[in-house]
């Protein structure tokens, strides 16, 4: 038993050192950059599915180590709370102690001075009471002690107890810091939705089924989501002729609280790391992308328009790709078997400005200079009334080869432009929209988070500029009405900078005091 007692104590000591918490605190970080070099599901849920498909060796292993999911893993949680045990454990300790410091007198005066690092004697005119508090005085800023020692007056003096203190401030800013984005996880969500622009549908955050991903918090069950609608008035980017984007922003109208009950809508500037902040939520601008538009006109003349975003492929030419389904309109077709026949998918790709080489389709600029697209026309069953989830940028493969799904056409098509099939069903490409991606987010220890980062710099600036000094002087009584006066220093903390320091506190310690003959120092 006593050797269990012992390793749980020596455990506990070596966790709550501050040697532990620094290695602790170098492994978060460590621990960190996964996060920032690989996609996480939390912000792009498809760039991780593309990730694994594009590495289908390493990509698998990495999902088993929730190298994905990083801030969420268990890993990464395991050196959180340790870290944050430690620093309970290492700081709690230094708290007591700094104030037990505070609460002592400086400590007596060395009996031979003249050992220390810096030493100066003086002969001054004068009574050693009266040159005591002359020196007592001057010593203001200073934590002094008078003694009266064999004959002899002794001061005491130190400063830079803030340099502890700052220290300290700077160690529980880190553990209030810590506390609050634990908080914020979970309590706080995020949401991501993609908001098509001019004249697009909006959405409003009252549900998580309003987004296209959502990320929620432990303690977060999506009933309590603070109700905001959003709509994309017009987008405007600016790129270089290069294509590299310049900026980015989307004029949005928005409602929340009375809002909603009396149908205003509020104008609002949305720029990329300029949120909208509305109700303890932010909205922010993340990306940008196109939604083509297609109508799809069936033999007996019924219509069908869509327009859905797709996915930009390439992040400089904006070369985006994706698929649409339709479903016959009812009464087109005398059955349920019939009309699953005939519905139309299509697949393909979209230029915003486009460049041909041959019949290839690309993209040479960003801008939607002039759109194209180069398509798969399929008719069939395009799995519409399954069940079963498929992609919103891919057909399911599974359907093409069992000929539920056939090719019925392969396109190049302008704005305006359209294509007959050899049923009468015509389908044509009307052009395309900007899209904005949003995401929405909510926590409410941000502040929180600010006030920690702010004190924690502040902790951190008073615990390099302060050091910690101590004086001693000795006043003793000398012969024909004379004063010796013996000053000796010490840094209790770097010695930089200590020599010039000590000799001008020397100077102004006997400025004014009648020397009586020259001093001897030792720097």
């Amino acid at each position: 038993m006593r050797r269990v007692l012992a390793l749980i104590r020596n455990t506990w000591r070596t966790l709550t050192s501050m040697g532990t918490a620094l290695v602790l605190l170098f492994l978060l970080a460590l621990a960190a950059i996964p996060g920032a070099l690989l996609p996480q599901r939390s912000l792009n849920e498809v760039k991780v599915e593309q990730y694994i498909a594009e590495h289908p060796t390493i990509g698998p292993w990495l999902d088993r180590l929730q190298a994905f999911e990083v801030f969420s893993s268990f890993w990464f949680t395991a050196v959180y709370a340790l870290l944050f045990i430690s620093l309970v454990g290492c700081l709690t300790p230094r708290l007591l102690e700094h104030i037990r410091s505070l609460r002592a007198t400086p400590v007596a005066a060395p009996r031979n001075l003249g050992r220390l690092p810096k030493h100066h004697t003086a002969e001054v005119a004068g009574e050693p009471d009266a040159v005591a508090a002359a020196v007592s005085e001057r010593l203001s800023g200073w934590r002094r002690v008078t003694r009266n020692e064999a004959g002899a007056v002794e001061i005491s003096a130190e400063k830079g107890y803030g340099r502890e203190f700052g220290n300290i401030v700077f160690h529980f800013a880190l553990l209030g810091l810590l506390i609050s984005v634990a908080v914020g996880k979970l309590f706080g969500y995020e949401g991501n939705v993609i908001v098509i622009a001019d004249g697009g549908p909006g959405f409003c955050s009252a549900s998580p089924a309003a987004f296209d991903s959502f990320r929620a918090g432990n303690t977060v069950d999506g009933t309590s989501l603070n109700p905001i609608c959003l709509r994309v008035n017009d987008f405007d980017a600016h790129y270089l002729p290069s294509g590299q984007a310049l900026s980015f922003a989307a004029n949005v109208d928005y409602q929340e609280g009375a809002d909603l009950d009396t149908d205003t809508w509020r104008p609002y500037h949305l720029k990329v790391n300029e949120p909208l902040r509305i109700g303890g939520d932010r909205v922010y601008l993340q990306g940008h992308g196109y939604a083509p538009t297609f109508t799809v006109t069936f033999p007996d003349g019924q219509t069908r328009t869509q327009t859905l975003q797709w996915r930009p492929d390439d992040p400089i030419t904006l070369l985006s790709s994706g698929v649409m389904r339709f479903d016959p309109p009812g009464g087109t077709y005398p059955d349920a078997d019939e009309r699953r026949k005939h519905q139309i998918a299509i697949q393909g790709l979209f230029a915003p400005t486009e460049q041909l080489h041959g019949t290839l389709l690309s993209s040479s600029f960003p801008s939607l200079n002039d759109p194209a697209v180069a398509v798969d026309i399929y008719r069939g069953d395009t799995g519409l009334d399954t069940g079963r989830p498929q992609s919103l940028f891919t057909l399911d493969p599974r359907l093409i080869d069992q000929k539920r799904l056939t090719k019925a056409a392969r396109v190049n098509l302008r704005a305006g432009q359209d294509t007959r099939l050899d049923d009468g069903t015509k389908v044509r490409f009307d052009g395309a929209v900007p899209f904005i991606n949003v995401q929405v987010s909510h926590d409410p220890a941000q502040v929180w988070v600010l006030v920690s980062a702010l004190t924690m710099m502040a902790g951190l600036v008073v615990s390099l500029i302060v050091r910690r000094r101590r004086v001693w002087v000795r006043i003793a009584a000398g012969d024909a009405g004379t004063v010796s006066v013996e000053l000796g220093g010490l840094a209790r903390t770097d010695n930089s900078g200590w020599g010039d320091e000590f000799e001008r506190l020397t100077h102004r310690l006997l400025d004014g005091l009648d020397t009586a003959e020259p001093s001897r120092e030792k720097v």
